[in-house]
């Protein structure tokens, strides 16, 4: 019986440290900064002395992000990057600002599930599902319209497109401090070193001529 209660212990531990990604805080906040001169270091980053700590350190205005690009799109990130305060609290988000017909391209956040809401405009939103039973990849799709909220699982591939005559703009909350973000195309053809082509080749199924042009191009990068 002892053994089963062990065993028991173990797997809600396990299960703890697994769904945790962001570590929970110890205090009620701890300002990064950049020069570690009486600081303690946490998370990543430095922790600013508390009682130099001001309201400035949790604020940062964010302007429109430009449009004038090849997707027609900007992803605004404040991630404690930009936003020191937001050090050990598991959060972050973005302004993505969209030019008619623009395009945020399909990408992943390895660690955070985002949640979008539509402030203008209207989006075709949608996310592939990992490999199920059968060896498939399900998409889910919906089309947003201001004031709807939509929800992309952590670390799936999702992509938003601006498909309304106007301009769009969407906030997108981030379950992590820093998510990250793979793009899709510009990790695989924009690698460096690149990616080889016999790889890429054989793993999309189509002719070198395909993949060489592919790699000749200029990914733009909207973060």
């Amino acid at each position: 019986m002892k053994v089963v209660y062990f065993l028991v212990t173990i797997l809600a531990l396990a299960s703890s440290f697994a769904s945790a990604y962001d570590p929970s805080p110890l205090q009620d906040f701890c300002v990064g900064i950049n020069d570690p001169k009486d600081g303690v270091f946490v998370n990543g980053k430095f922790c600013k002395d508390p009682a130099l700590v001001k309201a400035e350190d949790f604020f940062k205005h964010v302007e429109p992000g430009s449009t004038s690009n090849p997707l027609g799109s900007k992803v605004t990130p404040v991630t404690v990057e930009q936003l020191f305060g937001l050090n050990t609290l598991g959060i972050s988000l973005a302004r993505i600002d969209f030019a008619p017909k623009g395009l945020n391209p399909p990408h992943t956040h390895p660690r955070a599930t985002e949640i979008l809401i539509v402030l203008e405009g209207t989006l075709y939103v949608g996310f592939v599902t990992s490999n199920n039973a059968n060896g498939g990849n399900r998409l889910f799709t919906k089309v947003l319209n201001k004031g709807n909220v939509f929800v992309f699982p952590i670390g799936l591939i999702h992509f938003q497109l601006n498909v309304g005559s106007g301009n769009a703009v969407a906030i997108a909350g981030l379950s992590s401090q820093n998510p990250g973000v793979i793009t899709i195309a510009n990790a695989l053809f924009k690698a460096s070193p690149p990616i080889s082509q016999e790889v890429l080749t054989k793993a999309l199924q189509v002719d070198k001529s395909i993949i060489d042009n592919l790699l000749k191009k200029s990914w733009y990068d909207n973060n």
